[in-house]
């Protein structure tokens, strides 16, 4: 290993373990121009201790990164340098970018290792981390984003953030490169440490203020007589957040007329929730136009199926071409909601299509799911994807279906992106699209011969409790008993695999046989989600027995009792500046909005009053701000349609041994009932028997006439049972 440019010498001991670590990985090709005769690479730095993707991305640039952690702030303390703080993730386009132009730039490297102690993170193993510096960002630049570039004080304390920089003035029209902030701030912080330290603590402040603003106006609320907690959740909330996405929806591509669209400003379920309680044909309307629209552009997979992230442009066509497992687990239970309501059979094509893109691309050996896959191949964005006319008539040959191919698709001998051809459908026709099939198959066939996009192959717990979501919740709305597998198979390994051996905590990440950090919120929250979901396909009461431990975990770890709501670290994660307590649905949900879903589930599952008591209390904390901004807590909201009711309590007894179900099971497919809890058994069974001591709502139900017996409740209000599959679906439909 050669000396990294403007570092002092590694010490024996360190040098070692990162020969030892080069060794290990020889096999590999070392993402870095810097390359010795050999192929090995020039520098190494102490990311190729880590196991996260994203750092080891960066483990050969010349620029002496350190992982986050107490060794690096004490190194800035004891050199009285500055620290500069990168964050990003391993799929991230543009910090690709900021990678080659700046990070891999000798020079850059070689100032920035002489004045700094520089530091990578990679948000995805540490939100809590990304959360307070993206605060930051926010409050100096009035946006945030991706590399994310801070600059701090060896107390972790912000004087300086901003996103992407230049390498040097004059690129991409720049005024100021990256090497100009470097200087001028370490000229700063040399020169004015007071001028400096007077920036850091108003920041600091401004962050802190930021991040606890919402939790005091619930505290407040809770403080005034809990006028908050003792409001109920009504439809009106989620009519306020409805009347905002018409006035916003673009009534011509669907989603919100903004010049970029990402699948999650719309909130779907939402609607669908909506029209199903009150007849409204405009948010049907906007459900399923935005639903249509996406399936037909370009940020949907035409090949192989699965969503890119978000689109550049209003029409959905050209994509950000990164495929995040988060966005397709949660775009699966859209579209299946969606056939359900619609009897659509694209929408139930496109969410089979996304199962299978899933497991073909996304799908671990061990059980899980892996988090996501680059944009760009072989250094150009969307490569991988996009076709030229040529191209497309040598897989599939001459004759009318390549020519029907071609129309249908949008291919013309041009280029729709800079690259090539991304395929769409300018006049969507699904029997079309179905007769086309075997050319897709060929087309897909072809496009695995390319050079892939990278890997992340890192195994979050938080997206792979909404892949067991998506899974359980598509293997059951559309018959489909392998998807059930693979939801089984996720779970068996998040129960088995990412515990920590020690203290039994559920981890957030898992990579290459290490675990990471101690789960967040959202990790626990999402993955009780998934086995709630997963206890209601399967009827299996360990995936049960596995989401009350994870929920009691949640409250134990993550709730205020005083307040009420959750923040998103423990008290046993690491103190940072601020202690976030998620109050804003994004492309993912907030840990909050989908904690709140689990505990009103168990309320309805258990009647147990102590859950009872976490809904009023957490509504005490949400209510006044999803009636301040209803948009901000969509999911948050589906949660409150539950709570509004009426909440149908479904129970199927099967005979022992008898009749399978299969009609009431068809029903339950095809029946649109969000609000629900579901159980599913024998009665004669032990299991059943056990259950009856945990889930009130099955005592005393047993089949009647030696026939499946469906008992259908709400409101402490029971249907007659019955043995009539059409009389069940009138009772769980009305």
């Amino acid at each position: 290993m050669c000396p990294i440019p403007g570092a002092d010498a590694f010490s024996p001991t360190l040098e070692s373990r990162l020969a030892a670590a080069l060794a290990e990985s020889s096999g590999t090709r070392p993402r870095t121009r810097h390359l010795n005769p050999d192929g090995s690479p020039r520098y190494t730095n102490r990311l190729a201790l880590e196991s996260s993707p994203y750092l080891l991305q960066h483990a050969h640039n010349p620029v002496n990164w350190n992982p986050w952690g107490d060794e690096a702030f004490d190194e800035a303390r004891r050199l009285a340098r500055p620290v500069f703080l990168s964050i990003g993730y391993a799929t991230c386009h543009w910090c690709h970018v900021m990678e080659e132009e700046s990070f891999e730039d000798e020079t850059i490297a070689a100032f920035m290792n002489a004045h700094y102690v520089c530091i990578k993170v990679d948000r995805e193993e540490r939100p809590d981390v990304d959360a307070v510096y993206m605060s930051a960002t926010q409050q100096l630049t009035g946006s945030g984003g991706w590399p994310m570039s801070v600059w701090l004080t060896p107390d972790r304390e912000p004087f300086f953030a901003g996103t992407y920089f230049p390498p040097y003035a004059g690129t991409r029209g720049a005024g100021s490169g990256f090497i100009d902030i470097l200087t001028e701030l370490v000229h700063l912080y040399d020169d004015d440490s007071v001028r400096v330290q007077k920036a850091a603590q108003a920041l600091t402040a401004a962050v802190r203020e930021a991040m606890n603003v919402d939790a005091e106006a619930g505290a407040n609320e809770l403080g005034q007589g809990s006028q908050a907690s003792r409001r109920r959740p009504d439809a009106s909330m989620i009519a306020a957040a409805v009347e905002q996405c018409r006035r916003g929806f673009d009534s011509e591509n669907g989603g919100l007329r903004l010049p970029q669209k990402f699948p999650s400003n719309l909130p779907i379920r939402l609607l669908l929730r909506h029209h199903q309680r009150t007849g409204d044909a405009q948010a049907l309307h906007m459900a399923v136009l935005t639903l249509a629209r996406m399936a037909e552009g370009g940020i949907y997979d035409q090949v192989a199926g699965g969503f890119h992230r978000y689109a550049t442009d209003a029409r959905w066509l050209v994509p950000h071409f990164e495929k995040m497992l988060y966005d397709n687990a949660l775009l699966i239970v859209a579209y299946a909601e969606a056939w359900q309501v619609t009897k659509r059979p694209d929408f139930a094509r496109v969410a089979r299509e996304t199962c299978d893109e899933l497991v073909r691309t996304f799908a671990a050996p061990e059980g899980g799911f892996y988090s996501a896959t680059d944009a760009d191949s072989e250094g150009e964005e969307g490569k991988f994807f996009v076709w030229s006319e040529d191209e497309i008539r040598a897989v599939l040959g001459t004759g009318d279906d390549t020519d029907l191919f071609l129309r249908h698709y949008g291919v013309t001998a041009g280029r729709s992106f800079e690259l090539g051809n991304i395929l769409y459908q300018p006049q969507a026709d699904e029997a079309i699209t179905v007769k086309l099939a075997p050319a897709r198959t060929k087309l897909g066939e072809a496009r695995r011969q390319r050079v892939p996009p990278l890997r992340d192959e890192k195994i979050l717990a938080a997206w792979n409790g909404l892949a067991i979501s998506a899974f359980a919740v598509a293997g059951r709305i559309l018959g489909e008993r392998r998807y059930v597998d693979r939801a089984v198979a996720a779970a068996d390994f998040l129960a088995t695999k990412m515990r920590d051996g020690q203290c039994g905590l559920l981890a957030r990440s898992y990579c290459a046989g290490h675990l990471g950090a101690p789960g967040f919120l959202d990790d626990y929250a999402f993955v009780a989600a998934g086995m709630l979901d997963l206890f209601e396909t399967t009827h299996d009461v360990r995936w049960f027995d596995e989401a009350c431990r994870l929920c009691d975990e949640t409250e134990a770890l993550f709730a205020d009792k005083v307040r009420g709501g959750w923040f998103m670290a423990s008290a046993t994660h690491e103190r940072l500046l601020a202690r976030e307590r998620p109050v804003f649905d994004g492309a993912e949900p907030a840990g909050g909005s989908v904690a709140l879903m689990n505990a009103a589930r168990l309320a309805a599952f258990t009647d147990d009053i102590r859950w009872r008591q976490v809904v009023d209390r957490a509504l005490g904390f949400y209510l006044p701000i999803v009636e301040e901004r209803p948009m901000a807590l969509t999911e948050a909201l589906l949660a409150v349609d539950f709570l509004a009711g009426p909440v149908r309590e479904i129970v199927l007894v099967l005979p022992a041994g008898g009749d399978s179900a299969s009609a009431f099971q068809t029903v339950l497919r095809e029946t649109y009932c969000p609000r629900k809890v579901l159980l599913v058994g024998d009665a004669a069974s032990s299991r059943w028997h056990a259950l009856e001591k945990r889930i009130p709502l099955i005592r005393g139900k047993a089949p009647q006439a030696g026939l499946a017996t469906a008992y259908v409740c709400s409101r402490g209000t029971c249907q007659l049972p019955s043995t009539d599959p059409l009389e069940f679906q009138r009772q769980i439909a009305s």
